[in-house]
C-alpha cells in the first residue's frame, strides 16, 4: 500500500526545454516495483520535493498509456522549481503522490471533447488529450484551442501539430501579443471560439489556465449553450500537503488536493475564491 508521507525518490532521465522559463521532465521510480505500482488518472498530480528546498504540487502530464515513466512540465516560478530546473539528468527528487480526483474518463466517452488551455494550463490537459488520442475510438471529434502570453511562451508545439492532423480533431492557437514573425491568431483564448464551430451537443468542455480566465471562457460555452455540468475545470492551488490537512488548498467546503483539482463548473458555482 502506498504510503503519501513519504517521497520516493525518482531519477530525472531526460530534461526538454519547452520554453525560456519551462521544461517537462521524464522521471522513472528508482525502485522498479513502485514504478509498476504507481498508477495514476489524467488529471491528478503529485508533490515534488528536492532535499534542502521544500515541495511543490506539479501536475502530471503524461498519460497512464505511457508506461515506464511519468512526465511533468514545470515552470521556474519559486524556490523549489527553481532549484529543478538547475538539475541534470540522472540527478534524483523524490515524489508523493498521486493526489486528486482527475477527470472522469469513462463519461467522456463518445463525446466530443472541447479542450481549453492558456499558459501552463496546457500542461494538466496534455495527460487527457494524451489519453483520448491513445484511444482515439472511443471518443467524438476533438478540439484544441490554446492561447499564451506570446509565441515564445507555446508549449508543445511539435505535440500541437500532431494533434492538429489527426483525424476528426482541430487545433487553434493563439498569443495575447504576437511578433514579427507570428503568422496566427492575435488575441485572448475566447477569440478562437468565433474561428471554429463548436456545439454542446453531446460534447464537454474542458478548461485550465489562470483563473481570471476561466470567467470568460464559461460565458462563450454557456452561449453556445454546454450545461454547468458538461463544463469540467482543473484548479491550480497552492496544495502544499496534497492530503487535505494544511488548508491552504480549501474553497469554502472543498479542498482542491482532495475534492479535485477537476471540478464541474456546477460543483463550484457559488463557492467564495473559486473562480
Amino acid at each position: 500500500m502506498r504510503n503519501l508521507y513519504v517521497p520516493y525518490p525518482a531519477v530525472i532521465k531526460t530534461i526538454n526545454e519547452e520554453t525560456y522559463d519551462t521544461k517537462t521532465f521524464s522521471l522513472v521510480f528508482q525502485d522498479g516495483k513502485r514504478q509498476q505500482e504507481f498508477r495514476y488518472k489524467p488529471g491528478q498530480f503529485i508533490e515534488l520535493s528536492l532535499l534542502g528546498y521544500g515541495e511543490s504540487p506539479i501536475s502530471i502530464a503524461s498519460s497512464p498509456s505511457q508506461i515506464g515513466y511519468i512526465e511533468l512540465c514545470v515552470r521556474r516560478v519559486g524556490r523549489v522549481t527553481e532549484a529543478l530546473h538547475r538539475l541534470s539528468d540522472n540527478d534524483i527528487v523524490g515524489i508523493r503522490g498521486p493526489f486528486g480526483n482527475g477527470f472522469p474518463v469513462e463519461q467522456m466517452r463518445n463525446k466530443n471533447l472541447v479542450f481549453i488551455g492558456g499558459g501552463l494550463g496546457l500542461a494538466p490537459l496534455k495527460s487527457l488529450i494524451r489519453t483520448v488520442f491513445a484511444n482515439r475510438r472511443d471518443f467524438g471529434k476533438v478540439t484544441i484551442l490554446y492561447g499564451a502570453r506570446t509565441p515564445s511562451d507555446l508549449l508543445f508545439r511539435d505535440e500541437l501539430a500532431v494533434w492538429g492532423n489527426t483525424d476528426n480533431a482541430e487545433v487553434l492557437v493563439t498569443v495575447d501579443v504576437g511578433s514579427s514573425d507570428w503568422q496566427g491568431n492575435v488575441g485572448v483564448v475566447t477569440t478562437l471560439f468565433s474561428k471554429t464551430a463548436i456545439s454542446a451537443q453531446n460534447a464537454v468542455a474542458i478548461i485550465c489556465g489562470p483563473t481570471v480566465m476561466f470567467r470568460f471562457v464559461i460565458q462563450e460555452l454557456f452561449k453556445i449553450g454546454f450545461a454547468e455540468e458538461a463544463i469540467m475545470l482543473t484548479l491550480e492551488r497552492f496544495m502544499k500537503c496534497g492530503i487535505g490537512k494544511c488548508g491552504h488548498c480549501n474553497i469554502g467546503p472543498k479542498y482542491v488536493c482532495l475534492d479535485g483539482p477537476v471540478f464541474s463548473y456546477k460543483e463550484l458555482k457559488g463557492l467564495p475564491g473559486a473562480l
